[in-house]
């Protein structure tokens, strides 16, 4: 491979919720979506030079998501993690827009009904926020828990979803 087939991409547009920046990986295909001071955010030199190409179709369904046209995402991913990861952030793409799932209630649908806390662990590390739905996720009490991206952001995307917003 050459340096140039190794590159990344990365764009940063406008939401309702701050800047997000849109990272491709050398396929084009979306490898991160992240938040302005997100946990487990990258250092920026990894994101590449920015380029806006790639990012056609993502950019076409966040704006549509957040404009309250559409409710799913029907994009090519390349999520980057454990095998465990992945089938958590799999997952999290199961929790239908505008519910709410469990850290244990996850844990269960995985098959591992006693790890919840990996669960959140891993839900902490997904790279691509809001359409691999992390914010969807709470604790077991009801009670909104860590979100890479804050709680008050967490709180007004699910608030958002469930038609409760004010903006």
């Amino acid at each position: 491979m050459t340096a140039t087939t190794t590159r990344k991409q990365h764009t940063v547009i406008d939401s309702p919720y701050g800047p997000l920046t849109l990272v491709a990986d050398a396929d084009g295909i979306l490898c991160g979506l992240y938040m302005t001071d997100q946990r487990h955010r990258p250092a920026e030199e990894t994101f590449g030079v920015r380029d806006e190409r790639p990012f056609g179709a993502v950019i076409d369904q966040l704006n549509a998501y957040f404009q309250g046209e559409s409710t799913t995402f029907d994009l090519p991913l390349a999520l980057d993690g454990t095998p465990f990861q992945r089938s958590v952030w799999a997952q999290l793409q199961r929790i239908p827009y505008g519910e709410t799932r469990t850290y244990g209630e996850l844990a269960e649908a995985l098959g591992k009904p006693n790890a919840s806390r990996a669960v959140g662990l891993a839900n902490g590390k997904n790279p691509v926020g809001v359409i691999v739905p992390c914010h969807r996720v709470i604790g077991a009490n009801g009670d909104l828990t860590g979100y890479g991206g804050g709680l008050d952001r967490k709180r007004r995307l699910l608030d958002f979803e469930r038609g409760t917003a004010l903006f």
